[in-house]
């Protein structure tokens, strides 16, 4: 007999609940009833109502409404958290009501009144992502709202829900009254810049790897000056799409210039404008627009770089604007190739690797000896070897493009970063790995890899000084990073092998809140337990296991460049029973 069809329909998922609701119960059960009782009749269900959503379940502190708009549901959370912001103000801090919101939109299946299905649990992985009184979304749901709202997106990157099988785009969402409030930055003793994402002026909006790809390699060539203070690309990047307030994006960052501007590609041409600002005073230093064809767009890059560098020190020599020049293929087909990759690259999941790999490969079949096409080529073998079964073939695979990639690439701090890191964990050759470090830093003394890669290999080998410097100097150049978590994952490390437990926590945990790694889970784990806290201990434990269900402990002893450091994590590892 055919089985009866299932009724769907996409549909926005708002999902919400009281954070730290039993804490106040058991502090006060009837004055947590009687708040949560008004702030539902004054607030929740006018807001809900005003913006047509539909309750589908209150179970005790959280609840579960659908919405036919996505921005209708964005819209109800940030009324309902402003609300609550303002009933708050009076109340102390530790009897305040505050909630936390997730938002997800998706095809869920339909029971009656009722409905199931991945929609709803991302809507509440993403609940539980979201700091009280703060609200957490999808991709889905910031790519419909995004332009719509006086909000802001801040970028969380991809996540790995759990019990959902593909990773997650994740977004926190601040008003334009959160975002006003600037976290400001001193200034570096040297001339210090952010290169902010340029507007595609193109009608196709397929050609924003393009345009941020011509952005990257403005970044990349101005990070070779050692002397200039660059912020790094995933930083920089956090303001794309945003109303830029210059002066703000220059205190947040701590620079004092910005460069702006826009591309536009039509048919073999392009025409790119730039233009160099002083972000305090919001004084125009320089600007310049560029009509090229496409096969000059190398050229046109290294003038824009170099004509920047000569706005900010106008007596800079001339040697030191030629070490703005790297070779470049010599095909711009490959060079498309890579741009494409980037995202996939960037994600470190196996999955992506795998998406990435095809690309890169194709662009080394174009231009044999282009370096970074070997590193990312490298990285990608890397990522599936470690997160993605370790497969002898993709650690081979991995230490040959990471050779090749200091062969080609030997002026590309990116490529021999990346190589060095290869080399370091996969081949074990700690003694090269530190010296092509150096030598990408030489090239770039701000290149997030080097920085965050040498950090990781430096912890693993035990030298906790170098470790803790190097991931302090990434933290601050690159202050948005989407890689940071490996600076604070390195500095845990260090702390613990240190026996500095507190210092350890602290830094794993703000790991553990970017990352869906299981390392900086497992050092948390590790660093609770030495510090007495047996049960918290055990909590962090069984999330090693549910972010890696194959984890075990003999898996990172090929990473750990000195044996003491494994021995002294492994050692509190298998008293917390995590697998042998």
């Amino acid at each position: 007999m055919a089985s009866e069809r299932v009724a769907r329909r996409l549909t926005a998922v708002l999902a919400a609940d009281v954070a730290g609701y039993s804490r106040l119960v058991g502090n006060d059960e009837e004055g947590t009833l009687a708040q949560w009782k008004a702030h539902w009749h004054a607030l929740l269900e006018p807001n809900i109502k005003e913006y047509h959503g539909r309750i589908v379940r209150v179970i005790g502190d959280g609840l579960l409404v659908e919405f036919a708009s996505v921005v209708d549901a964005v819209r109800c959370a940030v009324d309902i958290q402003g609300g609550m912001a303002a009933r708050n103000v009076d109340v102390p801090q530790d009897k305040r009501i505050e909630f936390r919101i997730g938002i997800n939109f998706g095809e869920l299946i339909i029971d009656g009144d009722d409905f199931w299905g991945d929609g709803v649990n991302i809507a509440a992985r993403l609940e539980a992502m979201a700091e009280p009184g703060g609200i957490c979304v999808s991709g889905r749901v910031q790519e419909d709202a995004q332009g719509k709202l006086d909000i802001v997106f801040e970028d969380a990157g991809e996540q790995q829900l759990k019990n959902i099988a593909r990773p997650v785009r994740v977004y926190h969402v601040r008003t334009s009254e959160a975002a006003k409030v600037p976290r400001e930055l001193a200034l570096p003793s040297k001339p210090s810049i952010a290169v902010l994402p340029f507007d595609n002026m193109s009608a196709d909006r397929e050609q924003e790897y393009f345009c941020d790809g011509i952005v990257e390699d403005i970044i990349t060539g101005l990070s070779r000056i050692r002397w200039l203070f660059v912020i790094a690309r995933n930083s920089s990047f956090v303001y794309k799409g945003r109303a830029q307030n210059l002066k703000q994006i220059g205190r947040e960052l701590g620079v004092r210039y910005a460069l702006e501007g826009s591309v536009r590609k039509a048919a073999n041409r392009m025409r790119i404008t730039a233009q160099l600002i002083e972000a305090e005073t919001n004084a125009h230093l320089w600007a310049e627009r560029y009509d090229r064809p496409l096969d000059d767009i190398f050229a046109v890059q290294d003038e824009i770089t170099m004509c920047v560098v000569g706005a900010i020190e106008p007596s800079l020599r001339k040697a030191e604007i030629d070490r703005v020049r790297r070779q470049r293929p010599s095909n711009l087909n490959a060079y498309d190739l890579v741009l494409r990759s980037l995202p996939f690259v960037y994600s470190l999941m196996p999955k992506h690797a795998e998406s990435a790999m095809p690309l890169l490969r194709d662009a080394l079949k174009l231009e044999p000896h282009y370096g970074l096409a070997h590193a990312l080529l490298s990285w990608c073998f890397h990522v599936r070897f470690n997160r993605g079964g370790a497969r002898e073939a993709d650690r081979v695979g991995a230490i040959r493009h990471a050779h090749e990639a200091i062969a080609h690439g030997g002026d590309d701090a990116t490529a021999l970063a990346i190589a060095a890191f290869v080399i370091a964990l996969d081949e074990h050759d700690a003694t090269t790995a530190l010296k092509l470090f150096d030598q990408a830093l030489t090239l770039s003394n701000s290149n997030i890899f080097a920085l965050t890669g040498s950090a990781v290999t430096l912890a693993w080998m035990g030298n906790i000084e170098k470790t803790i410097e190097r991931a302090k100097q990434a933290l601050r150049f690159s202050p948005f990073d989407s890689l940071n978590f490996r600076a604070h994952s390195a500095m845990s490390i260090a702390h613990f092998y240190s026996g500095q437990y507190a210092e350890a926590a602290d830094e794993a945990r703000t790991a553990v809140g970017s990352t869906a790694f299981s390392i900086p889970r497992a050092v948390l784990a590790a660093s609770l337990l030495r510090l007495g806290r047996v049960e918290e201990a055990r909590l962090a434990a069984r999330s090693v296991l549910d972010c890696e269900p194959s984890f075990k402990i003999q898996k990172l002893s090929h990473v750990a460049l000195e044996p003491a450091v494994f021995i002294a994590l492994s050692d509190a590892w298998r008293e917390l029973g995590l697998p042998k």
